[in-house]
């Protein structure tokens, strides 16, 4: 499957911003799918995923209520809504996607990854 996450940009702390996924290639539909960040000089972390069917959704404890996953495998597309948005927040956002139907958290459950999409809060 190939992924092209897209949607970032600058965005005022306190704003909000809704990134999307898309995918193409394979059955989107068989794949759980992640969202990953990495700020400059960091490690890529985890931040939201969702189960191929969409009824399960798990969230890093810093987003939480905040963000909110979604997908609609008519559309082969996941989403990222996020409101709220803090400096902290600022990265590349990553989508990725993995067959395991465990509620991944690890990036290297994840064997596909898109080019990554940037996301700025400004303070």
């Amino acid at each position: 499957v190939q992924l092209q996450a897209s949607g970032g940009g600058l965005v005022q702390a306190g704003g909000s911003l809704n990134i999307s996924c898309a995918a193409s290639g394979s059955t989107f539909s068989d794949f759980a799918v992640g969202w990953f960040r990495q700020a400059p000089g960091k490690e890529r972390d985890f931040v939201a995923g969702i189960s191929w069917s969409g009824r399960t959704t798990y969230y890093a404890d810093s987003v939480k209520g905040r963000f909110t996953i979604s997908r609609d495998n008519a559309k082969n597309t996941v989403y990222l809504q996020m409101n709220t948005l803090e400096p902290e927040d600022t990265a590349v956002y990553y989508c990725a996607a993995t067959r395991s139907t465990a509620s991944a958290r690890s990036l290297y459950a994840y064997h596909y990854w898109g080019q990554g999409t940037e996301v700025t809060v400004s303070s």
